[in-house]
């Protein structure tokens, strides 16, 4: 087993670490300050070990070395750390892919728009809301709160706001039936459920899953309308695509990520601590058969300007 983890790591993780080396010195990717690329690696391969798929068998021995190459590859590119919860790793029949939870959102939100801070807050009955609508956006909000109000099950809607460079400010607001919707897209919601269904994490955890719905939607518009045709920006897209075509396939993956709280995201030191998986979270529904077809590696399909080797990986 020794020996095998020793040949996947030569194949993937030193192969992507000098990808990534490459970038860096001819100016096409550019980390945070604070940010360093092999120490979130080292973490990353950690978290791997540790991770499995539905059916409990090691992501590092059922997932193909190039989506390993691939995932590690998104989270490096995107300047994110598992170890921080900014992503985590997920199994999809055999291929492994990198999804940025909520808390990497905000960091690459923050990194994209200059944004200073990112917060949420949830409407309850009661509550005094008032604000105006300029050139098509929410302005001047003010939103006023009785201690007495907050009560999970009587959430009435939640907004976001993103404070941009020169204290602009960017707001984002859901009513609850919007926030429903969202989550309704979600494999653990069941044709036809109108509600969450009580006792699961979003009905014992409903003012955070609210917070982070409507943080989630304020960042995508910021990505999604940047024209920052960098490294990173590409990498950011391409999971977002991913992570929409692979909710018709929710049943393979090993699990499902609910991020809870939105503390602030710092960037860590240089120096890296061992570090343990995550706990695992909610599980989705059981898997029904594989992902037929292999992902293309996005090395190959990005970076990569030589035929990759027959029966190997593309680099």
């Amino acid at each position: 087993m020794t020996n095998q983890l020793a040949m996947v790591k030569k194949d993937t993780v030193d192969v992507v670490a000098a990808k990534v080396k490459e970038f860096q010195e001819s100016g096409e990717l550019h980390f945070p300050a604070f940010y360093s690329p092999e120490n979130s690696m080292k973490s990353a391969w950690l978290i791997l070990q540790n991770t499995q798929d539905r059916n409990k068998r090691p992501a590092l021995e059922v997932c193909t070395k190039d989506s390993i190459a691939n995932a590690l590859l998104d989270m490096v590119v995107q300047g994110l750390n598992p170890a921080k919860k900014q992503g985590y790793f997920i199994v999809y029949g055999n291929q492994l892919t990198f999804q940025r939870s909520y808390f990497g959102t905000m960091a690459v939100t923050k990194r994209v728009a200059k944004a200073k801070s990112i917060d949420a807050a949830v409407i309850y009955e009661g509550d005094s809301v008032d604000y105006e609508i300029i050139n098509g956006r929410i302005a001047n909000l003010k939103h006023k709160q009785q201690f007495g109000n907050i009560d999970k099950e009587k959430i009435i809607g939640a907004y976001a706001t993103i404070v941009l460079p020169e204290d602009e400010v960017y707001i984002e607001l859901m009513t609850i039936a919007e926030i429903r919707q969202a989550w309704s897209k979600a494999q653990f919601w069941s044709k036809g459920q109108d509600k969450e269904k009580e006792g699961t994490t979003h009905d014992e955890f409903k003012q955070e899953m609210a917070k982070k719905t409507v943080i989630n939607r304020a960042c995508k518009k910021f990505l999604n309308s940047s024209d920052d045709e960098s490294v990173m920006m590409k990498h950011i897209n391409k999971e977002d695509e991913e992570i929409e075509a692979q909710q018709e396939i929710d049943e393979n993956a090993n699990g499902e990520v609910l991020d809870m709280d939105y503390d602030e995201v710092t960037e860590e030191p240089k120096q890296i601590e061992e570090t343990q998986e995550e706990p695992n979270e909610k599980q989705p529904e059981e898997p029904q058969e594989e992902v037929k077809e292999e992902k293309q590696s996005a090395l190959e399909m990005e970076f990569v300007e030589e035929e990759p080797k027959k029966g190997g990986a593309p680099f």
